[in-house]
């Protein structure tokens, strides 16, 4: 491991610009796993080249694709088609990146191989269990460290068996590690949710020729997957990320006077939450260029200053805006009144327990904050600037933690130090340059 990156951000003036962030981290990550079981080539534009795809990329070479990125930026996939992942020859390396893990170890669970999955400090402490059980009910052979952690060996079972596996906690990626087990699953493979998630996987599947039906059943969606599929090439291009642009628009919310323009950012109305509770809190938040790329749909969006107004926020939109509460949380800290999350189970197991970080990080910030056990209460400060100066905060391995804070230092009273910076390069690689060219100062 590299020695630890710390950086200071502060906002001197308005924020102003039109830019372009990253591409969709979640979609990325399915462009590559989907593009290499298609047969023949297949070309992404626009893909997140941060830490984590790179690291699914990395795994999917070790499986037997073929991936080249050209000189244009455009990247290339041979693959290997439906049931022919090869066997790997070393331990595969996910870095950071649940998301590689969970998805990987669905592709995984269904073919004739043995893969043995490894990660950093942060991954390792993360749990696997709520994956692993649908896949050894499908028939795979999954030997976790104590707790259902990595390091961790998926035993493939070929054929595997068909399943009808009802999600017992709202969870896009094991959603899709099951539908990615049934793709090579002979039969019917269902899973039922009965809050709705990111659909980027069934968009994607069904993108790739694989028959994907969607419908309701008592209320709950249900998604199902035919098995043994002949995916085809494709020509992606990845929409901007959402959850790349919540960093700079809530910026540009908070810091008085500024304009900022991102473009070509994904819309998807799973992922739209943080929109809605914005508006609800008097964001001012403007679409423009709206239209569908890829089968998903995209817009530029425009934030400017807003003096924000606490709510309580609506538990039901926490599975479209799961990755957006740290920085949402920053934005509650500047509101006026006290704002309410809860229903946030979900986030003490993410890459750190975000809840509890952003807690003590908004506190040495000089906010008010009070820890629940599924969620935070933030009383802000009216518009005001968070009363810390030269404030100090642990990103604790986290790249949102990081990014969430960077942005809490342009509007502070002084600069806010993270201890690490470095871990945004998984999903975010410019951000301190793009954040700059806007306006801000970082050291």
């Amino acid at each position: 491991m590299t020695a630890p990156i710390s950086m200071r951000f502060t906002a001197p003036g308005p924020l102003a610009g039109r830019i372009a962030v990253p591409g969709d981290k979640s979609i990325s990550h399915r462009a590559v796993m989907l593009s290499s079981l298609a047969v023949g080539e297949s070309r992404i534009e626009g893909l997140l080249e941060g830490e984590d795809v790179l690291a699914t990329a990395n795994a999917m070479r070790a499986l037997g694709a073929t991936i080249e990125r050209g000189r244009n930026g455009v990247w290339t996939i041979h693959g290997v088609g439906v049931g022919g992942l090869l066997q790997p020859e070393q331990a595969l390396d996910m870095g950071n990146s649940g998301t590689s893990t969970r998805l990987l170890m669905g592709l995984v669970a269904s073919h004739p191989v043995t893969a043995t999955f490894i990660g950093d400090a942060s991954l390792s402490r993360r749990p696997m269990a709520r994956v692993s059980e649908p896949l050894e009910r499908m028939g795979a052979g999954i030997a976790a460290s104590p707790g259902g952690r990595l390091p961790l060996m998926v035993t493939g079972a070929c054929p595997a068996v068909p399943i009808s596996y009802r999600l017992p906690v709202a969870s896009a990626q094991v959603k899709s590690a099951v539908l990615l087990a049934g793709l090579n699953t002979p039969g019917l493979t269902r899973v039922i949710e009965p809050v709705a998630t990111r659909d980027h996987s069934e968009r994607m599947l069904a993108g790739f020729g694989a028959e994907v039906t969607i419908g309701m059943e008592d209320g709950a969606r249900v998604i199902t997957v035919r098995g043994e599929a002949e995916l085809r090439p494709q020509h992606i291009i990845v929409p901007g990320d959402p959850s790349s642009a919540a960093f700079p628009l809530v910026a540009a919310l908070l810091v008085p006077g500024s304009a900022v323009t991102v473009e070509n950012v994904g819309i998807n109305p799973t992922r739209a939450g943080l929109l809605t509770v914005l508006r609800d809190m008097g964001a001012d938040l403007t679409l423009s260029n709206q239209r569908e790329v890829g089968g998903e749909p995209v817009a530029d969006i425009t934030a400017r200053h807003s003096i924000l107004k606490a709510i309580e926020v609506p538990p039901e939109l926490a599975p479209s805006m799961i990755d957006e509460f740290p920085i949402l949380f920053v934005a509650a800290a500047l509101a006026s009144g006290r704002t309410v999350a809860r229903g946030l189970e979900e986030l003490r197991v993410k890459e750190s327990d975000r809840i509890a970080v952003m807690a003590a990080g908004l506190r040495a910030c000089g906010a008010e904050v009070e820890e629940l056990v599924d969620g935070l209460a933030i009383t802000g400060t009216g518009g005001e600037p968070l009363r810390g100066t030269n404030a100090a905060v642990a990103s604790h391995l986290d790249h949102r933690i990081a990014m969430s804070f960077a942005v809490a230092g342009l509007a502070a009273r002084g600069a806010v130090t993270i201890d690490d910076f470095r871990p945004v390069a998984t999903s975010f690689p410019g951000f301190t340059g793009l954040m700059t060219g806007l306006g801000a100062q970082a050291s």
